[in-house]
């Protein structure tokens, strides 16, 4: 198969290149390079003949039509977005013309091809998206593909608004889609801005290490190359029109998680005093979520997919790669954003 991914530099874009080429299939990353895309992420798929890579961004619309006609691709999977909730509250026209607008360029140029190239059966395109669209649950309760939605940043309502796009060029243009809706992922190569990296990099670097309010809120932690394999799956095997929750069945307060990230380094790389030492609370985001579950039924019953990660699995192998990867996250060090407090504005 022939996969045109967008955002394939990215974090989750990434894995899903890596092990896409791994399993044989041929390889288009379109990605911007924005100040998240990292092409060191796909260094060891960067030679093999199954990969190209094309600089487009996908608000764009003729760069990224003359990929469609330069590669003809058998699917599409749409991961490119700006992803960071704190982001967003301080910027959020990036992401209306990122996630929004964007997606609408990407809906159309896949639609014409498709339709020029006489809307064969076999053609896929899978929208990636979050369970953030969803809302906040309380504390019972999980998030199933039938969930209302109830975006509460800039960031998910424009991830909504794309969710919504994809399922409208199906149902009215009759575009062969699948969404899937995932939990917070971590691991390898992730992007040094998010809570899992920040808390290693700044344990390292003897700084504070932030807890928004008093950590109560809680994730589904879900391993990003559990969720690359989950991703590819449903673009093989998944029904048209229908949408899958992936999560990693692995619920956590973030301060539990913090805890466990410090406890990892005071094994494998010790210091005088523990590193829950550095632990500092403060001022919470605005409008911060409470709690996010994911209800995996769908994906187990339909396609035989779980996740093979424990999140303590997944923490004592995330900890080690970025302790073995230094000259990959120091280069990140210097990038827009990386090391400040964001989403503070208002």
């Amino acid at each position: 198969m022939k996969v045109l991914v967008t955002g394939g530099a990215g974090f989750i874009g990434s894995a899903v290149v890596r092990l896409a080429v791994s399993r044989g299939h041929n390889v288009v990353n379109l990605d911007a390079l924005t100040y998240a895309g990292c092409l060191e992420n796909l260094t060891q798929v960067a030679q093999d003949p199954l990969y190209s890579f094309e600089h487009v961004d996908i608000r764009d619309r003729v760069a990224v039509d003359a990929v469609f006609a330069k590669h003809k691709p058998d699917a599409v999977m749409h991961l490119a977005a700006e992803s960071h909730v704190d982001r967003s509250i301080d910027g959020p026209g990036d992401f209306v013309e990122t996630n929004i607008t964007g997606t609408y360029n990407m809906l159309e140029a896949a639609r014409s091809y498709w339709v020029q190239a006489g809307t064969p059966e076999s053609f896929r395109f899978h929208h990636i998206s979050t369970d953030e669209v969803f809302g906040s649950l309380g504390e019972t309760g999980m998030f199933t593909e039938d969930t209302p939605y109830d975006p509460r940043s800039p960031y998910s309502a424009s991830k909504a608004a794309s969710d919504h796009l994809v399922r409208a060029w199906h149902e009215t243009y009759g575009l062969p889609v699948v969404l899937t809706n995932c939990s917070n992922n971590y691991g390898p190569f992730h992007f040094p801005e998010k809570l899992v990296p920040v808390v290693i990099l700044n344990a390292l670097a003897g700084k504070d290490i932030p807890v928004y309010g008093e950590g109560l809120n809680i994730r589904d932690w879900l391993y990003v190359e559990d969720h690359a394999d989950a991703l590819l799956l449903v673009l093989e095997k998944g029904a048209l029109g229908r949408s899958y929750n992936i999560g990693g069945e692995n619920e956590a307060r973030n301060i539990d998680l913090v805890r466990t990230i410090c406890s990892i380094l005071d094994k494998k790389r010790p210091k005088e005093t523990p590193y829950a030492k550095q632990i500092t609370y403060v001022q919470d985001r605005a409008g911060h979520d409470l709690r996010y579950a994911i209800d995996p039924s769908r994906i187990r019953d339909e396609l035989g997919w779980r996740p093979s990660v424990t999140v303590e699995e997944g923490l004592e192998r995330t900890v080690e790669w970025f302790l073995n990867n230094e000259d990959w996250w120091r280069a990140l060090q210097a990038r827009d954003g990386v090391g400040e407090r964001l989403g503070v504005k208002g």
